[in-house]
């Protein structure tokens, strides 16, 4: 561990923080865990909660400084500066946010944007990371220095992927690195389709993994903005945290929502196609077109919004659709962001298309609106897991194949345009078949109308009758009720 690191002070979220996430993970100083260190130690620093957040700084620097092994030392750097990283980047965020320049913007756009958070939420505390410094916050405000990578991964036979191919330009398009990585393991899959890597190529491949971690912690080194494309990605293939970042796939806005693909940014905001479908990606100049993308964004101001052309409905093979890609699928060890695929082969789409509905998990979409489901898994150490299990095109493309595939009725006739006049003719004599029912039907409803009229006046006449001979009736009753009241006047 930096010995400084410490003695910078950082603050007492972060140690907070620290020490909460050694103890999600078990990890143990020479002392013992947290709650070993703070009975030894009760009579310094008392034997109250063990809460890291309600307890004192120097409880806390004094637990993380236990932590004396290789492992631990590492643990411990990469935390803090990963957590105060995070903490000053945002500090200078809201203190420049009157006066930030645009390249700050689209930082603070990336940072920002929903899927930041579970992207970015990188495993820095594992083996093998490295986190990058920040510079201070006067000097972090005037650095708008930027630089774009792009990363090619390969599956070993161990099921992890390797970092093969690490590419970096500059903002001028100056290619600051281009070096093949030798994996220093057996390849399962090159996966030349999509890498354009083959066995020959890496052969002559001297760097390690470490000198690239190197390399990459030296051209950031100064606060410098990475750009890419996903790049969440990159870092996860490089095992690099930095906090200062631009994802092109999240500052610009889609209409469907999902994020936009790099060739389909390309045709719209640079107006040319990065590469022809089934093309191998080219790690240079996808590299290259994220940083055009973000100077374009730049050029046309930070905050204008440019509408993005809808992608064509990409021809999945039916071969294709005959499979379900299993992915994400954990090693030996449940590491986050580690883990490999496979593909499972059906005899036709609908039975593919069966077994995914089967499947027992939460439904979800990749970012290119592909359906798939998070299934639970048990592993053979009794710990659960999950896996993903995505179809090859979506729910759309299906549709709009089986509308396509629909057939037309009459379709097999010889003559088309015989066929369209016989349909006229069919709407003519269905027309012409209603208005006379219509007419018929009026006829009918005015002889009722007439009937029911003559019905009512009728009544309304037997009516009178009616009421005239009651009234008839209580006249002659009144006339004998006087008639009996003056007579009882008489007798009395």
């Amino acid at each position: 561990m930096d010995k400084n690191l410490l003695a910078t002070r950082p603050s007492l979220r972060v140690l907070v923080d620290v020490v909460k996430l050694a103890q999600k993970q078990g990890r143990r100083g020479s002392q013992g865990s947290w709650k070993q260190f703070l009975n030894v130690w009760r009579g310094k620093f008392g034997s109250g909660f063990s809460d890291p957040a309600r307890r004192s700084r120097d409880s806390l620097v004094a637990f993380l400084q236990t932590f004396t092994d290789d492992d631990g030392l590492k643990f411990v750097d990469n935390v803090i500066r990963s957590l105060s990283n995070c903490e000053m980047l945002k500090e200078t965020m809201k203190e420049a946010l009157d006066n930030e320049s645009p390249e700050q913007r689209l930082v603070r756009l990336t940072l920002e944007h929903p899927l930041y958070l579970p992207k970015y939420a990188l495993p820095s505390f594992e083996k093998g990371w490295a986190v990058t410094k920040v510079r201070k916050k006067p000097k972090l405000l005037r650095c708008n220095k930027m630089l774009a990578v792009d990363c090619e991964m390969v599956l070993c036979k161990d099921g992890t992927d390797a970092l093969v191919r690490v590419c970096v330009v500059d903002e001028n398009l100056k290619v600051k690195l281009d070096e093949l990585v030798n994996p220093c393991k057996p390849v399962e899959d090159y996966r030349t389709e999509i890498t354009g890597v083959t066995a020959e190529i890496l052969d002559g491949a001297s760097s390690s993994f470490a000198d690239i971690q190197v390399s990459m912690k030296k051209l950031l080194s100064r606060g410098t903005i990475l750009v890419g494309h996903s790049l969440y990605n990159d870092l996860e293939a490089l095992k690099l945290d930095h906090a200062r970042v631009i994802d092109t796939s999240f500052i610009f806005k889609s209409s469907d929502g999902r994020s936009p693909s790099l060739n389909n940014l390309c045709k719209t905001v640079l107006g040319y196609e990065l590469r022809k479908a089934g093309d191998p990606h080219n790690c240079l100049d996808d590299a290259c077109a994220a940083m055009k993308l973000v100077l374009a964004k730049i050029e046309r101001g930070v905050d204008n919004y440019i509408p993005l052309i809808q992608p064509d409905v990409k021809i999945v093979p039916e071969t294709e659709m005959a499979k379900l890609l299993l992915h994400k699928i954990p090693t030996h060890k449940v590491i986050q962001g580690v883990g490999y695929s496979v593909l499972a082969i059906f005899k036709n789409p609908e039975e593919a298309c069966q077994a995914f509905e089967n499947l027992i998990g939460s439904l979800e979409k990749d970012t290119s609106g592909r359906p798939q489901k998070l299934v639970a898994i048990q592993l053979d150490t009794g710990r659960s897991a999950g896996i993903r299990v995505r179809k090859m095109t979506n729910d759309n493309f299906l549709s709009h194949v089986s509308q396509k595939k629909r057939p037309f009725e009459g379709e097999d006739s010889g003559d088309p345009k015989k066929l369209k006049i016989d349909h006229c003719d069919d709407h003519l004599k269905e027309i012409e078949r209603l208005n006379q029912e219509l007419r018929k039907r009026d006829s009918n409803q005015c002889d009722d109308h007439l009937k029911e009229i003559e019905r009512l006046k009728q009544d309304i006449k037997t009516k009178d009758i009616e009421i005239t001979a009651q009234d008839k009736i209580i006249t002659e009753l009144k006339r004998k009720l006087e008639e009996m009241k003056k007579k009882k006047k008489k007798e009395c």
